[in-house]
Parts: C-alpha cells; sequence; structure tokens
C-alpha cells in the first residue's frame, strides 16, 4: 500500500493521545479514507508514557499491528524526548511535530533526525484557549499544517462538529478547542 500514512502519537496518560488519534480517525473517514486509529497501553496511569497510533489509506488497510515504521510522529509531551526514542522506526524523510517551546532546529539537532521537525507551543495555547494545558487539540492543528494529510477547513468543521456532539452543554470548551486548533496551525514552526 503505497498511500498507507502511519501516525505514531506519544503522550503522557491524560493528555489525550488517544483522543486525538481517534478524531483525527473519524474526520479522515468522514473524507472518504480507509483508516484505523487505536491506543497501546496497559496498566499505565495518568503520567505515564503512552502511545496511540493511525493508520490512514485510500485502499483498504489490511494490517493490524502496532506502527512500527511511522511517517509521522506527534509528541504531545517534550519531557518524553529524554526518555522515549521518538524517531525509532521513521524513516529519514519522515516528519516530526513536537509540543515544546523549543525552535525546530534545536529539536532537530537533539533528536539526531534527518527529516521534518515541527514545533508549537500546544501547552501555552491551550491553557490561553482552554483554560487548562491540554495538547491534543493544537497537536492536531499542527500535525495538519506540519503534513497536509487532510484540507484544513474542512478538518475544522468535522473536528467542530465531534466536539459539538461531545460538548453541546459547554459550548465554551468547543470554541476554545478550535480556536487552539487553529492558532497551533498557524503557529508551528519548522
Amino acid at each position: 500500500m503505497a498511500n498507507l500514512i502511519e501516525i505514531r502519537w506519544h503522550g503522557r496518560g491524560g493528555q489525550g493521545s488517544k483522543t486525538a488519534s481517534i478524531l483525527l480517525g473519524k474526520v479522515a473517514a468522514k473524507t472518504g479514507k480507509n483508516i484505523q486509529a487505536f491506543p497501546e497501553y496497559g496498566p499505565e496511569r495518568m503520567g505515564a508514557p503512552v502511545l496511540a497510533y493511525n493508520r490512514i489509506s485510500d485502499e483498504p488497510i489490511f494490517v493490524h499491528c502496532q506502527v512500527t515504521e511511522p511517517s509521522i510522529v506527534v509528541v504531545l509531551d517534550p519531557t518524553l524526548l529524554e526518555v522515549v526514542d521518538v524517531t525509532e522506526g521513521v524513516s529519514a524523510d519522515g516528519t516530526i511535530v513536537v509540543n515544546t517551546e523549543i525552535e525546530a532546529n534545536k529539536i532537530k539537532e537533539k533528536l539526531g533526525f534527518k527529516g521534518g521537525v515541527y514545533t508549537v507551543d500546544a501547552y501555552g495555547i491551550s491553557t490561553e484557549e482552554i483554560g487548562a494545558p491540554f495538547p491534543n487539540t493544537p497537536m492536531l492543528g499542527a500535525l495538519i499544517k506540519a503534513t497536509d494529510l487532510l484540507g484544513f477547513d474542512e478538518f475544522v468543521v468535522e473536528v467542530e462538529n465531534e466536539f459539538k456532539k461531545k460538548f453541546a452543554h459547554k459550548p465554551e470548551v468547543v470554541e476554545g478547542n478550535i480556536n487552539s486548533m487553529k492558532r497551533a496551525y498557524q503557529e508551528v514552526k519548522q
């Protein structure tokens, strides 16, 4: 499957890596893509490192296992760069998107990675827009900008629809998440 895109999400329990991967999968499916979106975890608790995955393709997806050679990696917590090899299995032309205030070229150098590295201050953005440091929604915006995986305008509409289902009684939560995603899309840097 030449058009298969595999994504690995690195986060900590409670940061929303599972939610982000599922949301990305739902939206991609609505655009006609074949998708997989799933977490990998065991007895982890809040704050423990967790993984989530996506596969997105125009063709049916027949593989059913963890993603070991992703073309895209999203890192929700910058402290994971010290404890996990986020570059493992990523091809030299892959893309890594990191939640950090540090410039992308410094992260690229730190990781010794040849591909594209993008950074965005998802904690800062979400704290300002949502009122709490939830990096998953801003990281979705940064991911879309860094990869052109899906059209952003259509993506925003579908994500907003999903949030309205979940937070119908809290329109401020919907607005804050959409604003954080839009800001990250604008503020992500390579």
